[in-house]
């Protein structure tokens, strides 16, 4: 769903500083919103996607972020098992210390469920 007429994401699972800056600032929320639609499309299907995106997030250290990507994944057809590898990969890349965090952001997420 979409507020004043932007195709901005508005809801419960969105954070609510993100609404709130996409309200003050359209354009740039309008631009998020287009640079990610444009960066989904391609062979890899949903689950994939956010599978990936949230990969990136865990290594990024953005707590909110690899949430709602862990969230998705799931509402895509992900396992919790699968999210959970998925975090468990970044041991490598970024460290198990960055890794464990996000696994306790992550599992809380999936929790909550």
């Amino acid at each position: 769903m979409s507020e004043k007429g932007l195709d901005i994401p508005v809801g419960e699972d969105v954070p609510r500083t993100y609404q709130r800056f996409t309200e003050r600032f359209p354009a740039i929320g309008e631009a998020h919103v287009a640079v990610g639609k444009a960066g989904d499309e391609g062979p890899l299907d949903r689950k994939m996607v956010e599978l990936i995106k949230l990969g990136i997030c865990v290594g990024a250290g953005l707590e909110s972020a690899s949430k709602s990507h862990a969230r998705r994944a799931v509402q895509h057809g992900a396992t919790p098992d699968e999210v959970e590898q998925a975090v468990s990969l970044a041991v490598n890349p970024v460290g198990l210390p960055r890794a464990v965090m996000a696994w306790q952001w992550v599992t809380e997420q999936l929790d909550a469920e």
